[in-house]
């Protein structure tokens, strides 16, 4: 068997065993990379001389019988919002084309930590603004599963070279589900845990208050084994608390035990979803996973959550207020793209922000200026803020009652490269994942088996630090399921 063809636990045991060596599965990799990325494009950056450098290191830790990291030897591709020192971190924009950051941020300083491979730097939308990766200033990355059709967003580029076989795991950051969505396109599981697990020092920040960073695997086990290492707080992040739910020792041998978890467990569906006009196969595949859960013990029922009707709308307000001023950094002078064509300070910044961002960052940061102007920002911004509240409280109010939300993880299904969205219907991607990065609840997207080449993701969403019970769950179903 092909040694990509492993998942990342595989390789982990594979490793102990001395089946093979972190040399010449970072090889295959790489050669993988080269012969497959030129079409896929889920790659920025390629580290291969520092991979294979650091594989080494790892085979050689193994002869010398020294402790291994939880990821020891496990190729990992990482979103381009991530810094890794010394590489290239372009935000996949104009902007940042040349800027090498000189310091690791704490996601890539663990990964190296735990003994993980970066293998390079993967695609994304622009300052992760969008849905599709469709927005990259390097060009739009394909879906593995059809390459006619997009990976997701904003981590697209995470998601398409883990489906790809270009990477072992991979991480990406989700504001309103850029984890999962893209993980639901492309038939893995996606991970957003509670809000402040992991520290976001070292990341570039999009909405403060939103973002988180997400792990994709092949299965929960995966996906998992990357949260572990990662998870824990650091004084550089004052928003990071640690979340010791994560480290709970989950039996992923014993698949009765797995499946047994379900039982009993109770689980709100809100009545919103089940009304909504879905996409035939997205409702098809939801009413088998409630009909899966059911099988197995879960009691389901239909709850009224009525502020899901304001979560777009209020979560775009919101967004939009916290990256416009977060953007504002980005003004050619101490970093980044500087335009040639100017004659006064003034000239050089609107110059190098028009020639440095794209379409949809643009709009954005105009939305979001607009937003936090004069008196319009009690009108918006402060108002969405108590909406936001609202929000919060219906979900605390559920998860009194009940141990977990279901939904589908995006309301359609992969579309077409070519097909021209607005950006109304781009957002309405993200409906289902919102509340989550609303709430700082932690959720996650497991596949559905694949039908015609492609799969719909469901998702779980848990009451914040309940992460563990999440895991089980998730684990729960995925082998249900299969």
């Amino acid at each position: 068997m092909s040694l990509i063809k492993l998942k990342a636990h595989e390789l982990i045991e594979g490793y102990e065993n001395r089946d093979f060596s972190c040399e010449e599965v970072t090889r295959e990799y790489l050669e993988n990379i080269k012969a497959e990325d030129a079409d896929l494009n889920a790659y920025v950056t390629v580290c291969a001389e520092d991979s294979i450098a650091q594989a080494k290191k790892i085979d050689n830790k193994f002869s010398n019988r020294e402790d291994m990291g939880l990821l020891a030897g496990v190729p990992i591709g990482i979103k381009d919002n991530i810094a890794v020192k010394g590489v290239k971190m372009t935000c996949s924009s104009k902007m940042l084309e040349d800027f090498i950051v000189p310091y690791d941020s704490v996601v890539s300083e663990r990964i190296k930590t735990q003994d993980g491979i970066i293998l390079g730097k993967t695609n994304m939308d622009e300052f992760a603004m969008g849905a599709s990766t469709k927005s990259s200033y390097f060009g739009v990355t394909k879906n593995p599963l059809d390459k006619t059709l997009v990976p997701g967003g904003s981590s697209g580029g995470s998601a398409a070279a883990l489906a790809g076989g270009e990477c072992a795991l991979s991480v990406g950051t989700d504001t309103g589900g850029s984890t999962r969505q893209p993980a639901s396109f492309c038939g893995l599981v996606g991970i957003k845990p509670t809000y402040g697990s992991i520290p976001r020092y070292g990341i570039s920040t999009m909405a403060n208050t939103f973002d988180q960073v997400g792990t994709f695997g092949r299965d929960v086990e995966d996906a998992v084994i990357l949260l572990k290492a990662l998870e824990g707080r650091d004084e550089k992040d004052a928003t990071s608390v640690g979340n010791s739910s994560i480290q709970e020792e989950f039996d992923f041998k014993n698949i009765e035990k797995s499946i047994e978890f379900l039982k009993g467990v109770k689980i709100a569906v809100p009545k919103l979803y089940m009304d909504m006009n879905l996409d035939e196969r997205i409702k098809s595949d939801f009413d088998e996973s409630i009909e899966v859960l059911k099988e197995k013990g879960a009691i389901i029922d239909y709850v009224e959550i009525e502020s899901l009707k304001y979560v777009l709308e209020t979560y775009h307000i919101l967004v939009n207020g916290e990256l416009a001023p977060n953007m504002a950094r980005f003004d050619g002078i101490r970093y980044g793209h500087r335009t040639k064509d100017y004659e006064n300070i003034e000239e050089l910044y609107r110059n190098t922000r028009a020639e440095g961002f794209g379409d949809e960052v643009k709009r954005r940061i105009m939305i979001g200026t607009h937003i936090l102007s004069l008196d319009l920002a009690e009108d918006y911004y402060y108002k969405a803020l108590k909406v936001r509240t609202i929000i919060k409280n219906d979900y605390d109010r559920a998860f009194e009652k009940y141990n977990f939300v279901l939904s589908p993880t995006v309301p359609l299904l992969p579309f077409k490269i070519e097909r021209e969205m607005s950006p109304v219907e781009s957002y309405q991607t993200d409906l289902f994942t919102i509340p989550a990065n609303m709430t700082g609840c932690p959720s996650i997207s497991i596949p559905m088996p694949k039908v015609d080449g492609l799969s719909v993701g469901i998702a779980l969403t848990a009451n914040r630090f309940k992460d563990n019970d999440l895991i089980k769950a998730a684990l729960g179903f995925e082998r249900s399921v299969d």
